[in-house]
């Protein structure tokens, strides 16, 4: 992606925390097609907190392994109570990625990444 791991870090942790926060974001194709494994890791780390919880276990280990990832405690918070129990069923593939198009200013293909339901 043409940036220093760093950069590159933060950017998968902004892109995942906003995900998760709202659900579904727009950006690059690239950028979402990137983003999307480590967001589909993090739904597997707060299904495994969850099922933890039904089965009366700490899911402390789970929830800080988020934690480190994501950039907002509340968002963490809302993973595990809330996006967490609502795929409990689902095998996998909890995220879509949706072309959109290029992008108006400089053509850049752009893609909505969201949650499924």
């Amino acid at each position: 992606m043409g940036r220093s791991s760093a950069h590159r870090r933060a950017l998968f942790r902004n892109l995942m925390t906003e995900l998760f926060r709202h659900e579904r974001i727009t950006t690059t194709h690239a950028k979402a097609l990137a983003a999307r494994s480590e967001a589909e890791h993090l739904v597997t780390i707060a299904k495994r907190g969850y099922a933890k919880r039904e089965a009366d276990e700490a899911d402390v280990h789970e929830r800080r392994l988020a934690a480190a990832l994501l950039t907002d405690g509340e968002v963490v918070r809302k993973l595990f109570d809330e996006i967490a129990p609502r795929l409990a069923e689902r095998p996998g593939g909890y995220t879509r990625v949706i072309k959109l198009g290029p992008r108006q200013g400089d053509g850049a293909n752009m893609a909505l990444l969201e949650i499924v339901e």
